[in-house]
Parts: C-alpha cells; structure tokens; sequence
C-alpha cells in the first residue's frame, strides 16, 4: 500500500465532502464502492483486458476516504498494488481540482450587530454556538466577548484601509499632520509623562515613575484586567529587579507558578522519517508564569505612590501637539464626559489596536500577526492529563488546517490552573485579516483533541485574546515608532521575536534600554521626532529572524501540502534539540549571534535541501530580497559589534559626566548606540549556570522575608 495523495480541504463539513466524494465526483474510470468514509476505486474487467499488467497479487484499486481533525477535512489517497493504477495521473489532478472548485478557501467575518437591540450572546450564538457557550460560563463573560468583538473589528478596519488611517495626532509644529490642531498651548504640561495603554504602559510608567516623573496612565478597561496572561524566565525577570522597581520578595509574590520544563513538539506523523524530531526541552523559557492582573495592580500601586494617576475606563480620542507639551483628549466612558489634560510626553502602549500606530505608518503598522485566543482554566482536566510541573511551549497536533497552521501553548498556573492559547502565524491581507472569533469556535471545539477533557467540565476563569503584531525590519529605522513628544512601545511598536515571544517579552528585556535612553530624552528636552525615533528595541538579530515567521504563514488564497510547515518546524527544532541547551535558550530568547545563525542555517539547509525551495514559495521574490538586505544588516551589525562592543562601553563610562551636560544630544546618540552593540548578546553556558544558582538563592531570601 502507498499513500499517493494527501490534501487539506478548508471546511470543517466532513459529510459534506464524503457525500460529494461518493455522488458527485466521477473518476470516469474503473467501478466506486461506496464506503463509510469515501470510495474505493476498482479496476473493472473492461480495463483489465485492455491489457493493463497489474500484480494478481494485490488488489487492483485505490482507496479514497476522508477524516476530521481541527475542525477541518483531511483526504488521502492509497494505492494498493505496487504498479500505477490505470490514468491514476489523471484520476489525482480530477480530483484536485474538482475539490478545489467544489470547496475552496472561506474566509468568514464577524456579522454587524446592533448591541441595543439584543445582548453579544443572542447576536452571536448562530455564527459561533460554541463560543457564546463558554462565554457565557465565564465569569464577565459578556463583556470580555464584547471586547473580542470589539478587537476583531478595529483590527479589521485598520487591516482594510490602510492607506487612510484614522487621524488622531494633531501637529502645530509640523506639516506632517499639522491640520485640525486644538490643543492650548498656554497650557503648562500637567505631567510628565502620559501612557495610553495599561497592560505594559503600566510596567513602564512604574519603571518611570520610581525614577522621579510624574506620569499618568489611561487605560480603555478597567484598569487591572489583562485579555492576556504573561509567562517570562527568571533570567529576564531580573531586569526588573536591577532597575528598582521591585524587590526579590515583592517579585516572589507575583510569580504564580515555575514549572520545571518545557516542550516544544511539532505533528510528525506525515513527514518523512529524516524530518522527524524528538521533543525540544527548553526549562528555562517561559517557565515563570505571573499573576498578571496581580502584577498590573502591583505596578498601579507603584505609579501612585509616586502621585501618579491612572485613569481606568477612559478612551483615547486625539493627541494635538506643539513645541512645548502634548495635549490629549480623552472620554470617560461611562459617563461619555470629554476633558483633556496635557504632559511633556506621550507614550502609545495600545497595543495591535493603536490608531497612533496606524497613522504614523501610513498603513504599514504591521507586516504580520498571530491571531490568539485561549483561556484560564481553573480546574477541571482529570489527574492524568497534566502534570502541573511542565509546560507545553510550543505544540501542534496536526498539519494546516483551513489555512492556518495552528500552534498550542500550555502554561501551569496557581493551584489547578492551566493557561492555554491556541495561534497561528498569519500575513496581513485585506480579504483575510484573521479572526479571534473564528478561532474561538476552533478553540472550544479542538481543545479535547489536544488534552483530553470534557470541555462541559472545566470551571473557566476567564479568556485571553489579542492580536500579536509582527514587523519585517529591514534596518533600525525603518519603522516609525516615535513623532514629537511621543513614542510607541510594546505591540504598538511591533516588538516580536520570531517564535514564542510577544510585546511583554521584549519590553521587559528592553527595559533598561528604553527606561535609560528615555531618561536621557526627558532630562534633556530631547523630545522632537529625530531624538525619540532613535530610542527603540530593535535588534539586528530579531530582524533576521523574520523570515522563520514568514516560513510558518500560508499565504491568503494557497494551499500547501498539509505537512508542509510541520516539517520545516521539525526540521529547525530537531536541529536545536541536538545543540547544548544554551544553544536554544540564547536563539528562543533573542540572543543568537551571527556565528550561530549561519552555523545552524547551514546545518538545516544540509539535512534539508528542499528548505530552501519551500522558504523560496511561501516568501517569494520580494520578501526574499527584503530579507537580504537584513543579512547585510546583520553582518554589518555583528562587525561593527565586535569591533566596539570591547572598548566602547567603557569609553563611554570615562566620558559620560563631561560628555552629557555639554552634547546632550550626543550623548543620547552615544548612549543608543552602546545598547544597539550590547543588546542580545548569547549567554554561555556559565553565565546560565550563574543565574540559575542566583535565582535559588533568591527565592531562598524571599521566602525568609515573607
């Protein structure tokens, strides 16, 4: 027997198919036998004597049948004998092609509501019965769907009219959107900072608030409630501690669980046996889960004891902008009352859904994104079926499905907790911007094959959701992420690392890079575009990287073989697998030098040749020379790198308190470059040792303290 034919088919109507397989396809040779999943195609006596030689031996037949997984429909096709069936060549191409016309891609969209006639529930229930289900056993439930439906929209929007964006940001002091301004210049800044976004604008407006400014935080929900939960290794974690924000005690108190390893296992089941890996354990990645909405409030504490404000429940209307401050108007949502309040800078941490961000790209806020959705789940998964101690870091448990090649994660929380999302890594196209609802209904469905459960059993905390946005850089500075008196970071500024990290994960290992250089900026009036646009988290490495995201990204409108980006995932994980542990730490944490990357490029080229023709499809042309231009980036970088990185930081350390006062803008330029060469440097095998008994020590401490 040999399996001949393997297709994805993008509806999740597995009788649909069978029907038409069995009634309306016509193979027009050979006799169908009906069978419970398909057909079998029988070699009639006509054919054989028309002097076709096939083995006596084996039946002279194809078998055609049709599965269910993913809330999709797989087909394959095995052939019996060892010789072809007679016009098999043109039985497989019929068939392909009558599927592809008879089911072809569907990319469904949200209906439009009226939410003051009926409730989200009854609005959605007949596109997406499952989801309102679950939804509605959750606590909040109404509104957490309400904002899921909320986020696909503007995501939606924004996805579709990206060459007029909203305009909200409003200049006096320059053309580039000078017009509609009405912001009150005689107005003295209230403060010193304004964050829009309370998830990691709060992380930072306690960073900067410690440090002296007066800042104020206004976030769209109340203030506190993530749509996410946040998992991070306690390496990374320290950053927090060395900029002062919180002691090893008060960090102890947030970390919810830290489990002992972590997988990372791609379906194998339809690659060929050399493209097949054994599970890659990362114990030090996204080990520490945190508490996150205790944390959010923990860093709320923080902004106001420094006499910082937060303002929960208030939207973002418009920024208007002159040489002396930033003026912003905003709206009290529950009581729709409008006020404006002004501050010396303006920090955007609105995540996928900032209009900011939109507009000062011109459409090109993003060049990809993860659709991502999930849920807190507090008990209810038998003994069995998981052990508290592990985590799934990144998973799939089958090949694409409708288009998408779904990725699970899995991280232990406090006492019974499972945090669980479902992604995929999707290109940005209008026809198909991607859905958190529809993912939600695949979520609901798929998760029993996943982990073993009855869903109707899990107690459910509540859910997490969200765009992830990615960004192909090119070069350091051609993404804008900054206008006068104001600068975006996190997701707003499309931070992405290229496996598992989102706009947390580099935030926080940027921390110190944006807490200083900002500093810099704000002690000196160094506000303007030309000064903030150089204050970023970018890295040479990262920006390499993207092509491996590109990689695991159907395009809109094109099928694959099924096992495709399962086997260029196994393909790279395999190779990690066979590297010291350090080797995957360093490249999953953004860490990995040029050395490493080419070694292991070459090393995955050799075991798969064909690599390069699949990178070559799923890229094409243009992406591929966008990507050359990062290659010469990263070489440039790793040159100039070694070239500094042994002096350089000192230089600036002997010059710093002459240098600072007299050339500040200098400074602030020097001091952007020290942390461009120094930023994502690999970690050896000592320094991973070093940490790991520190942090044991710490904890130690911690647990004297408390």
């Amino acid at each position: 027997m040999k399996e001949i034919l393997y297709l994805e088919i993008p509806t999740p109507d597995t009788a649909v198919v069978c029907s038409w397989l069995q009634t309306d396809f016509q193979p027009g040779i050979g006799e169908k036998i009906i069978t419970p999943d398909g057909f079998r195609l029988r070699v009639t006596a006509e054919t054989t004597t028309a002097g076709l030689a096939i083995s006596e031996n084996l039946p002279r037949e194809l078998s055609i049948f049709v599965w269910s997984v993913q809330r999709t429909t797989y087909l394959k096709v095995f052939r019996w004998a060892e010789q072809p069936f007679p016009q098999e060549r043109q039985i497989l191409h019929r068939l392909i092609v009558d599927i592809r016309s008879r089911f072809p891609h569907n990319y469904p969209e949200p209906p439009a509501i009226d939410l003051s006639q009926q409730s989200i529930f009854a609005a959605l229930a007949p596109y997406y019965p499952l989801t309102v289900k679950y939804f509605q056993k959750m606590p909040n439930g109404e509104y957490d769907l309400k904002r899921a439906y909320w986020w696909e929209q503007r995501w939606r929007e924004g996805v579709r009219n990206p060459q007029q964006p909203r305009q909200v940001v409003f200049s006096n002091s320059r053309g580039a959107v000078e017009q509609g301004s009405r912001g009150d210049s005689s107005l003295s800044p209230t403060y010193d900072i304004i964050y829009i976004g309370g998830a990691l604008g709060a992380i930072h407006a306690a960073v900067m608030a410690k440090l002296g400014y007066k800042v104020l935080l206004v976030e769209r929900m109340p203030f506190g409630r993530m749509n996410r939960e946040w998992n991070i290794s306690r390496d990374e974690l320290q950053s927090l501690v060395n900029l002062g924000l919180v002691t090893n005690s008060e960090l102890e108190t947030v970390v919810a669980r830290e489990y002992k390893d972590g997988f990372n296992k791609f379906f194998d089941a339809n690659n060929p046996a050399k493209l097949r890996s054994p599970i890659l354990h990362t114990p030090t990645v996204l080990n520490i889960a945190l508490d996150s909405d205790k944390w959010l409030q923990m860093c709320g504490q923080k902004v106001r004891a420094t006499g910082g404000e937060i303002w929960e429940q208030t939207e973002f209307l418009r920024a208007d902008i002159d040489k002396s401050q930033v003026v912003i108007t905003v709206k009290h949502l529950p009581s729709q009352e409008e006020k404006q309040v002004s501050g010396r800078l303006l920090i955007d941490a609105m995540g996928t859904a900032s209009p900011i961000a939109w507009q000062l790209n011109g459409g090109r806020a993003f060049d990809s994104v993860c659709p991502t959705v999930g849920a807190v789940i507090e008990k209810g998964f038998e003994p069995q079926v998981w052990d508290s101690q592990y985590g799934d870091v990144l998973y799939s448990h089958g090949d694409i499905s409708r288009g998408r090649q779904l990725i699970w994660e899995l991280f232990p929380g406090i006492g019974e907790e499972l945090t669980i999302y479902l992604f995929h890594y999707h290109e940005v196209h209008p026809q198909n911007p991607g859905s958190l609802l529809e993912m939600y209904e695949d979520f609901f469905t798929i998760l029993p094959e996943y982990r073993r459960c009855d869903v109707d059993k899990l107690v459910w905390k509540k859910p997490t959701f969200g765009y992830i946005p990615g960004h192909f850089s090119v070069g350091s500075s051609d993404r804008t992420v900054a206008f006068d008196r104001l600068i975006a970071i996190g997701d707003a500024a499309s931070l992405q690392s290229p496996l598992v990290f989102t706009g947390f994960g580099s935030l926080v290992r940027n921390l110190e890079r944006l807490t200083k250089l900002l500093d810099t900026a704000l002690k000196h009036n160094l506000l303007s575009f030309r000064h903030l646009n150089k204050i970023r988290a970018y890295q040479s490495n990262v920006s390499v990287t993207w092509l491996f995201s590109k990689g695991m990204m159907v395009p809109t409108g094109k099928f694959l073989p099924p096992q495709r980006i399962n086997s260029m995932l196994n393909t790279f994980f395999g190779l990690l697998a066979d590297e010291p542990p350090e080797v995957a730490d360093n490249f999953i944490k953004d860490r990995c030098d040029w050395l490493t990357f080419n070694r292991l490029a070459i090393k995955a080229a050799r075991k798969n040749p064909a690599l390069l023709l699949w990178i070559w499809q799923l890229a094409g042309p243009r992406d591929l020379v966008r990507w050359l231009g990062n290659y010469f980036n990263f070489s440039r970088h790793a040159l100039v790198s070694a070239l500094l990185s042994g002096w350089f930081p000192r230089f600036l350390n002997q010059i710093g308190a002459s240098l600072e006062p007299r050339y500040p803008s200098l400074w602030l330029q020097l001091l952007a470059i020290n942390y461009a060469i120094t930023t994502g440097k690999p970690r050896s095998p000592n320094q991973l040792v070093k940490v790991n008994q520190e942090d044991t020590v710490q904890k130690s401490e911690a647990r004297i303290l408390n």
